[in-house]
């Protein structure tokens, strides 16, 4: 597929987000989400949502729908608490990756329900991002998983987090429905670099900290880059920095 791609290096700023901020919750969006659209801006590669989410304590999403989605959420700081209509629940935690398959209808709920858990003295914000892409097939039967992979994340390397890739079998953290993309993550002390994946599509989110990617410059907290027919760019952190990378190996037809 790569052969048929232009190569390109496409920075977004934080800046440059849509914004949604209606005081429990303050969002970011990379692509085009709710009543913001912008026709050329709907997804790169597989990814069509990509939202910078702070909840504050007592508050959150209440019971919605989702169908037809793998959703992946990653929790940077706080907790979020997690309910659906298939009986599961549970807290997301930083360092903890989960994945909610809507497939043929889910409902659920995610609530910043700190001050119940620690007591009103302890509450305070949670800064997740969540992540969208579409599955190999619609009408999934619905489901959930979650697993723990904070002492991979100390390794400083990417480390798998989300995978419906063949090559990650035994691998990464949590499986997705679709077999050519995969969610890695790493978390860097300054001076340590990683390199990024070979894909005809890569989207690389800075989630907090500061990064310098080869070629390009210096990255901060909320930019992105959108890779098309490239990879192999090394990213080095300047100050404490986490990056969020999605390997994608195919795209959205249309």
């Amino acid at each position: 597929m790569s052969t048929l791609l232009t190569p390109r290096v496409d920075i977004r700023r934080a800046d440059e987000r849509f914004v949604t901020d209606i005081g429990w919750l303050d969002s970011k969006h990379s692509f085009s989400f709710g009543r913001h659209r912008d026709a050329a801006n709907t997804h790169h590669g597989l990814l069509l949502v990509n939202n910078d989410d702070i909840v504050t304590p007592g508050t959150g999403f209440e019971t919605h729908p989702h169908r037809d989605m793998e959703i992946v959420t990653w929790v940077l700081r706080g907790s979020l608490v997690h309910q659906d209509s298939t009986g599961h629940s549970g807290v997301i935690y930083p360092g903890l990756a989960q994945r909610m398959t809507a497939g043929r209808g889910i409902l659920h709920s995610e609530k910043n329900d700190s001050w119940r858990i620690e007591g009103e003295r302890h509450a305070e914000p949670v800064h997740f991002v969540q992540m969208w892409v579409v599955p190999d097939e619609t009408g999934l039967t619905p489901g959930y998983e979650q697993l723990e992979i904070d002492d991979e994340l100390l390794g400083g390397g990417l480390v798998p987090v989300a995978s419906g890739m063949d090559r990650h079998d035994g691998e990464a953290a949590i499986r997705i429905r679709n077999r050519y993309a995969a969610l890695h993550a790493a978390r860097l002390e300054p001076g340590r670099s990683v390199p990024l994946p070979d894909a005809p599509f890569l989207h690389l989110f800075v989630a907090r900290g500061a990064v310098e990617l080869e070629g390009s410059g210096p990255l901060g907290t909320g930019d992105a880059v959108r890779f098309t027919a490239g990879g192999g760019h090394r990213v080095t952190a300047t100050e404490p920095a986490e990056i969020l990378v999605w390997e994608m190996h195919a795209t959205i037809a249309g």
